[in-house]
């Protein structure tokens, strides 16, 4: 089973920069984007042989989360279930037999940090809704966490200390999730792998110098371990100022 998750900012320019190639070239069996900057009526996208699940975010051209699939899941919700974060579009739910995935796209806490305390919220609530979609069966969620987790994880680590993304309190969040029994895919299978990453920033040529973060993630229930089969960033894909991640499973 092949899952791809991908921050598109903004899914009609992507769609202008070959996003069709690579979605048909790919045949993941689920593919879930972040950052669509879509409402409901401004699409009318043809993707044969899927089931498509949209959630908006109530500001135009702003955040937004879709989730693609081949098999129809037994359900599918919107949001965490929390007023004061399901306003933006955030995260959507599909439930299947075996488990939950969750496309999320997180909050980034903005220059000068002004978000950073609702941030630390919405990883408090956040994880307490992973957890309990973990009482009925093992979750994957995927998406753009924006917080680089470990230096490894961006090029000017020293930099960028205290920058929104790799702030102490925002890796803390990271791994206290890790603590509760989640796996960074990723890391799972190249622990020490350097210069990988999943998103450049537009500007100081990054992309060309590879000046880039690793801040998009596949993240898996530990019970799901045993049917993790390799997880891929496809740094080569362009279309976004970030690039699709995958995760196979057995």
């Amino acid at each position: 089973m092949k899952l791809i998750s991908w921050n598109v900012n903004g899914l009609r320019a992507c769609l202008q920069k070959g996003f069709l190639d690579f979605f048909h070239q790919a045949d993941a069996d689920v593919f879930c984007l972040q950052e669509t900057k879509l409402q409901k009526g401004q699409h009318d996208l043809d993707l044969p042989g899927y089931y498509q699940y949209w959630n908006y975010a109530e500001k135009k051209g702003y955040s937004g989360t879709a989730l693609f699939t081949k098999e129809k899941p037994l359900s599918v919700t919107y949001g965490m279930g929390v007023e004061e974060h399901d306003h933006e579009g955030r995260i959507i739910t599909a439930e299947y037999p075996d488990f939950y995935v969750v496309t999320v796209y997180t909050p980034n806490s903005q220059r000068e940090l002004t978000r950073l305390e609702y941030r630390c919220r919405w990883e408090a609530d956040f994880l307490a809704y992973l957890k309990r979609l973990e009482e009925k069966k093992p979750v994957i969620f995927c998406g753009d966490l924006n917080v680089a987790h470990q230096e490894i994880d961006l090029k000017n680590p020293k930099t960028n200390h205290n920058n929104a993304g790799f702030t102490d309190q925002e890796r803390e969040c990271f791994s206290r999730l890790l603590e509760n029994g989640f796996i960074d895919t990723f890391r799972y299978f190249y622990p020490d792998k350097e210069g990988i990453y999943s998103w450049w920033s537009y500007m100081f040529q990054a992309r060309a110098k590879n000046a880039g973060w690793r801040i998009d993630y596949f993240v898996t229930s530990k019970a799901l371990k045993e049917r993790l089969l390799d997880a891929k960033i496809h740094t080569q894909v362009l279309g976004s100022d970030h690039c699709p991640v995958e995760l196979t499973l057995k």
